[in-house]
C-alpha cells in the first residue's frame, strides 16, 4: 500500500483532457482521493523516469474507477498529479468488489 500526505493537485491542459478522454472530470478524480477505502499501490514499471501509482475506488456516482498518479514537490507542496483515469472494465470491478471487505476489516 501506498501512504502519503498530499497538498492538492496538479492539473494542466495535458493531463485533464488525457483523464476526460475517458469519461472522468477533474472533480470526478478528486473526489476519488477523498473517498474511504481508496487502494493505493505502485503501478506497473512505465518507461518514465517518474515513479507512478495506481489509485481503485469509486466516482462520485459509485462507479468503480483506477487513477494513474504521480506525486510532485513544488514548493515543498506534495501535489498529486493524475496521468490517467477511467471507469473499471467488469472484470476489473468485479475483483474490487471481492476485495473490498477484505481491506475492510
Amino acid at each position: 500500500m501506498v501512504k502519503f500526505q498530499s497538498q492538492g493537485f496538479e492539473w494542466d491542459d495535458g493531463n485533464r483532457d488525457k483523464c476526460q478522454k475517458h469519461g472522468l472530470a477533474q472533480r470526478d478524480i478528486e473526489h476519488l482521493f477523498q473517498q474511504k477505502p481508496v487502494l493505493m499501490a505502485p503501478a506497473p514499471k512505465h518507461a518514465s523516469p517518474e515513479e507512478r501509482f495506481l489509485a481503485i475506488g469509486r466516482s462520485r456516482k459509485g462507479k468503480p474507477m483506477i487513477v494513474v498518479f504521480t506525486l510532485r514537490t513544488i514548493k515543498q507542496d506534495i501535489l498529486i498529479r493524475p496521468i490517467s483515469a477511467r471507469y473499471m472494465h467488469e472484470k476489473e470491478a468485479r475483483k474490487y468488489e471481492e476485495e473490498i471487505p477484505k481491506i475492510e476489516k
